[in-house]
């Protein structure tokens, strides 16, 4: 991640520049913060006011520093003994309050970090340390380190006073804490499109509190906005006036952990850990420059020599009290699924959860308290575990889970209110305020991947208008999909099983979903990453068989992003989510969490690779963000079952009968007809969902991350087989190119009614009737593109390398396939042909495709650019002959074939030319 400009950093880059530290532990190659050279004259007494004068009028706070607060004029000072300069501290900074909208909600991380107090003459600077390079003590390099990466001073308080006995230092607090610390002013200007600026007059600080190991400030920003111009604040929804509103932010400044014992632990890259990494100057030998750790909690044994034993101190979680009661059972169970795996080393209750009093004399954003926590917003759904970790070692030292109360919401009501909203229009804010390596959206690339390749769609086809905003956000962990896949399994309980809203099925629906996704969260706080490839862990046969998945669980991990698993027609429904952790988090676990008896990291080497080495099983399969390259489709979002055309098809056959009965049984008496456009549009994303995955096989390839000797006859890339990819062809012509499940009846296509409720909140769609035909012809585009694209055809061209003899497809293979797919019926007409108007634009959407390829308008590489020319060269000749077996009075398919052989013909001739 780029390292920015010093406020700018707070916003995109702060948490990996300035992470927290812990312990008088020295770790190889570091010390302490040790401050450089610097004047240090004394300063002349006689120029400061004496120490009881300075605080007079002033409420003394006693704790890890001592405060004094004068609540008249709104100043807060700070004393600070010699013993507490050049030491390191630990912030951390939440947002306290937000507006709901836009990337600004309560609860979320704005950055934690390490920092030192150092004096510098007569004021003390506020420095952000950088541990990003390092080289053991004493040897000549760490002098030029030190000169050569800098740390970050980012505020410098003058000396107000010292005292007479204790040698301390009082500064000023309001400068740093009333500062824009967090980084909020361009923040909230690329968020809400507009002027804002911080009004310091307007600004105080809240409620302030000391204790022995930390101290909580609550700063409240106020901030204005004006008329400039283009400049001129946008409108937001949820406040009365958009001209002025305020933010508060929590600072925790506390105590690192002293004498813990804490080791860190060496990464391996086949099991998915978060990751503290520097860059080690020790010596210029090494094959590996950057030593890496895991992030993990520092777990002890109470008795060490026990099989089972309670840890030291356990992972405690408190419910917040802002979490519906329906609700905290659930939560408590999603948590409590990972003391499982723990026990499994040793520990006994190494997790535990408590209830947040409802009078409780501690915050929530207490640095002390790991928490899990509600928050309300009116454009988005999502969820995420972020953690604050020390960046010498890796240990974890705090941990606040936040949850949408939209989820909730979604489950009391259902997917009708659910889909139709305009969800998820802040997350990349959210991504930007929050871009922490310890969060859950931490390397997740897949949604912008997706969302490129839809651009690329629309670019050929009309756009998408349904709005279920298909992938046009970037996913903070759990997000609007996962929401959807609560809404689909509520519409399938719904229409397929006739379960009525308030029956105890759909409650127990709605817990299996709340546990799950609590589970997934907590399993980031305990320092693990997504594993995108433990859904291919069952066969689609065992899905529904709960002898099986409440032991092992539906996937490997619950650290995937599962869809909700609704059973073929004819089969008997099993568990909708995993009903507890998989196989691969109890090894993650193992990895990350087992005592073993080494003095320093590299002498745990030799045990850790034994766990690690268990890899090529095949329910530890490991893959996550960084690999959602859409080359191993075993490796996806929302897939399910090792064979994923088996599953993909059993889904569009169950949204097609969705469907019929959406049409059959909505709307209901006095119910209004958007409820039908509604649950259409469900239908519609679901079978979208379900049709992508096909083209991932074509050319594909599945990735390991095995190491040498973890598995004989195994390599890191294994070809698709020719016949997955040959059999995702066929389905790709039977479920997106055809039309056949598109045959919607008139009657239910006119029911597809908006809704025309206009006030802040909701605005009508701009469109009154529904775009069936665009839509269809989205979908069918982004397939087709995909099937397209420059790596896949890339990769097709490489296969003729990577595999034997006639074992894989080729772009001849490819090319041929589509062109009498979709022009089939061109290419072997029948008399009286009659193109109907589906077929048409799909059509279209191929001929250009390959035209834009042949004429270099499309990337491709130069052979698929060779195999379009034959390949349009064989189509206007099949249209010449087509066009002697159509009517003359059908002019939609004459002129479309004229056009067509048109288009072809200077195309190919444009082409000669050009040569």
């Amino acid at each position: 991640m780029k390292r920015i400009s010093r406020f700018l950093a707070f916003l995109l880059g702060f948490l990996l520049v300035i992470l927290p530290i812990s312990t008088n532990w020295v770790m190889p190659g570091v010390a302490q913060s040790k401050p450089a050279q610097r004047p240090n004259a004394e300063v002349d007494r006689s120029q400061l006011r004496p120490f009881d004068e300075v605080i007079k009028d002033t409420k003394p706070l006693k704790g890890l520093f001592t405060l004094y607060q004068n609540e008249k004029i709104g100043r807060v000072l700070l004393e600070i003994s010699p013993n507490q300069l050049d030491r390191n501290f630990f912030a951390a900074m939440t947002l306290e309050t937000g507006v709901g909208e836009r990337g600004i909600y309560s609860g979320l991380p704005l950055g934690d970090f390490l920092f030192t107090f150092r004096r510098v003459n007569n004021s003390i600077q506020f420095v952000v340390p950088n541990f990003y390079f390092r080289a053991d003590q004493g040897i000549p390099i760490e002098r030029s380190i030190q000169r050569s990466f800098s740390d970050s001073v980012l505020e410098t308080l003058p000396i107000r006073s010292i005292h007479a006995e204790r040698k301390s230092f009082l500064v000023e607090l309001n400068p740093l804490l009333l500062s824009d610390l967090p980084g909020l002013m361009p923040f909230l200007s690329a968020s809400l499109q507009g002027s804002y600026n911080l009004e310091s007059g307007n600004s105080y600080f809240d409620r302030i509190k000391a204790f022995p190991e930390n101290i909580e400030v609550e700063s409240v920003f106020a901030f204005s906005g004006s008329g400039n111009g283009d400049n001129f604040p946008t409108y937001i929804e949820t406040l009365p006036d958009s001209r002025a509103f305020s933010l508060k932010v929590r600072y925790s400044l506390s105590q690192l952990p002293e004498n813990n014992s804490y080791r860190p632990r060496l990464a391996d890259d086949r099991i998915g850990y978060f990751i503290t990494a520097y860059k080690d100057y020790t010596t210029d030998t090494s094959r590996r420059p950057f030593v890496r750790y895991i992030n993990r909690w520092n777990l002890q044994k109470k008795d060490p020599n026990a099989p089972l034993s309670e840890p030291v101190k356990p992972i405690v979680f408190w419910i917040e009290n802002s979490v519906p009661l329906e609700y905290r059972d659930a939560v408590r169970e999603g948590a409590l699924l990972w003391n499982r795996a723990f026990e499994k080393i040793g520990f006994k209750n190494a997790i535990e959860v408590k209830q947040m009093p409802d009078k409780a004399d501690w915050d929530p954003a207490d640095v002390r308290y790991n928490t899990i926590r509600w928050f309300n917003t009116n454009d988005a759904i999502f969820a995420m575990g972020p953690s604050r970790v020390n960046p010498l070692t890796g240990e974890i030292l705090d941990a606040d889970i936040i949850v949408s109360a939209d989820f909730a919401r979604a489950m009391k009501e259902d997917y009708r209110t659910l889909v139709e909203q305009n969800q998820m229009r802040s997350a990349p804010f959210v991504a930007q305020l929050t871009s922490n390596p310890n969060l859950c959206s931490y390397g997740m690339a897949a949604q912008a991947i997706r969302k490129q390749a839809k651009t690329d769609a629309k670019k050929q086809a009309p756009r998408l208008r349904f709005g279920s905003h298909l992938g046009n956000y970037q996913d903070l962990c759990f997000g609007v999909d996962t929401a959807k896949q609560f809404a689909v399994g509520n519409m399938s309980l719904s229409l397929m099983q006739n379960v009525l809203p308030s029956s105890p099925e759909m409650k127990a629906f709605a817990q299996e979903f709340m546990r799950n996704l609590i589970a997934h969260e907590v399993g980031h706080t305990l320092g693990l990453r997504h594993n995108f490839r433990s859904s291919a862990m069952l066969k689609p046969e065992e899905l529904n068989n709960t002898a099986i998945t409440q032991s092992k669980g539906l996937t490997g991990s619950v650290m995937d992003y599962a869809p909700v698993n609704l059973a073929p027609q004819g089969t008997k429904q099993g568990d909708y989510f995993s009903h507890t952790i998989g196989p691969y988090d109890e090894w993650a676990i193992e990895y990350g969490y087992t005592l073993l008896d080494a003095r320093v990291p590299q002498a745990e080497r030799r045990e850790l690779d034994k766990i690690a080495q268990r890899a090529p099983q095949p329910e530890l399969t490991y893959a996550t963000d960084e690999d959602l390259t859409y080359l191993d489709p075993k490796t996806n979002v929302f897939d399910m079952s090792d064979d994923l055309l088996t599953y993909s098809e059993w889904q569009l056959k169950n949204a097609r009968e969705m469907w019929n009965r959406v049409d059959q049984r909505f709307p209901f008496q006095g119910d209004s007809f958007n409820e039908v456009r509604v649950a259409f549009n469900s239908v519609f994303d679901y079978y979208f969902q379900f049709s992508t995955f096909l083209s991932e096989y074509i050319g594909g390839q599945y990735f390991n991350r095995f190491k040498a000797g973890d598995a004989q006859g195994r390599l890191p890339f294994e070809s698709v087989p020719i016949d997955q990819q040959r059999r995702a062809l066929a389905l790709i012509q039977q479920y997106v190119f055809s039309e056949d499940p598109f045959r919607f009846s008139p009657d239910f296509l006119n029911k597809l009614a908006p809704s025309r409720w206009s006030h802040w909140g909701t605005e009508p769609t701009s469109n009154l009737d529904y775009p069936i035909h665009d839509n269809i012809l989205f979908l069918q585009s982004f397939v087709l593109y995909s099937l397209l694209d420059y790596d896949r055809l890339a990769r097709l061209r490489d296969s003729e390398l990577r595999t034997q003899a006639g074992q894989g497809m080729t772009i001849p293979d490819l090319f041929d396939t589509l062109q009498s797919s979709i022009w089939g019926d061109v290419i072997k007409p029948q008399d009286n042909l009659k193109l109907s108007g589906l077929r048409r634009a799909l059509q279209r959407q191929y001929m250009e495709a390959m035209i834009a390829m042949m004429l270099r308008q499309a990337d491709a590489p130069d052979d698929a650019r060779t195999v379009a020319r034959y390949e349009l060269k064989q189509l206007h000749q099949a249209i010449d002959r087509a066009m002697r077996r159509v009517n003359e009075k059908e002019i939609y398919t004459k002129a479309h074939l004229e056009e067509a052989r048109d288009r072809i013909a200077k195309a190919l001739d444009a082409q000669l030319q050009s040569q």
